[in-house]
């Protein structure tokens, strides 16, 4: 197949390869800021893990107040929730939409066209998770004990998580691109198509159980936020094009190293052409000298080889084994 035909071979797999690391990239870098205000471009902007959605209780915390008196009085302490919400609404504490990435979050209001104004985004952290407690300023209040044992166990699940699927998205992320670096030497011989392989295997295995996990961990956040919060019009949400695009770049690890695999196997770089050698056999037949030219040979005999379309007693002297 020659050189040639190796790096041909090798193509497939570094493009997707780069293409499962620009994934990845994409998934670390949203709601990321380098103000505090906003999400540097729009393509970050879109890209979150979990949106919790206030609007309607901004708008109108009173209307939804009066809508669940009597559902308040029968729970009876649930009425410290709506006090603590009120009021961090009151005091513009409390934000339109809250947005959650890898490392931070960002929050901001809606316009009268319904379109995103950003005001806030905090700062990033390697183990950050995203505590509605804290940042919706009730922490000195009864809302812990409000929202009952699900809810707060779904957030201790969450804390302990994160952690964990921040590193391993870290962790992909330099194994992808190691294998892209390391790629090159694969060029070479099959043996570099080994060690990518390895390396590759490492970083599907790192980038499948961060994706699981971030799904697994935002469903079930999403979740204890709905039970807990319905009754309050608090919507939340998973952000599908951040999972579109995590689970995209795991699609594209699985499939690099297939085809680092393959090379392996395949596409070994050695040309195919081999020198072809002719060889005289025993009983060939060779032109000689003349006899009558006073050159002679030992063990020599002459056999008139007619040609077609002479006539008569031409021939010419071969030399012939006896």
């Amino acid at each position: 197949m020659g050189k040639a035909g190796r790096v041909a071979c090798i193509i497939t797999p570094m493009a997707l390869t780069v293409a499962s690391l620009v994934c990845l990239l994409l998934v670390m870098v949203g709601q990321l800021s380098n103000n505090d205000k906003a999400p540097t471009t729009n393509l970050q902007a879109d890209l979150f893990f979990f949106k919790a959605n206030m609007t309607a209780f901004r708008k109108d915390p009173q209307g939804i107040a009066d809508k669940l008196a009597d559902k308040l009085d029968k729970l009876g302490h649930k009425n410290d929730l709506l006090d603590a919400l009120t009021g961090a609404a009151s005091s513009k504490d409390l934000e339109d939409f809250y947005k959650v990435g890898l490392w931070s979050y960002c929050s901001g209001e809606y316009d009268d066209a319904r379109v995103e104004k950003y005001t806030y985004c905090s700062p990033s952290k390697t183990n950050f998770w995203f505590n509605p407690v804290d940042v919706w300023g009730l922490k000195n209040t009864s809302v812990q004990n409000v929202l009952g044992d699900d809810f707060q166990k779904g957030l201790d699940t969450y804390k302990k998580v994160a952690g964990w699927m921040n590193w391993a998205f870290i962790i992909a992320t330099i194994l992808t691109a190691a294998e892209f670096v390391i790629g090159f030497f694969a060029i070479f011989s099959r043996w570099g198509s080994l060690v990518v392989t390895i390396i590759s295997t490492a970083s599907s295995i790192f980038t499948i159980a961060a994706a699981a996990t971030a799904t697994g961990v935002y469903g079930v956040l999403t979740g204890v936020f709905k039970t807990a919060l319905e009754d309050y019009e608090i919507e939340a949400s998973m952000g599908n094009k951040m999972l579109q695009v995590m689970w995209l770049g795991v699609a594209f690890s699985i499939a690099s190293g297939l085809f680092w695999l393959l090379s392996v196997c395949c596409c070994s770089g050695s040309s195919g052409h081999k020198k072809t050698v002719v060889e005289k056999t025993p009983y060939s037949y060779e032109r000689v000298a003349s006899p009558a030219f006073g050159q002679s040979g030992h063990q020599l005999q002459t056999a008139p080889a007619f040609k077609q379309g002479q006539s008569g007693t031409a021939y010419e002297p071969y030399r012939g084994q006896v």
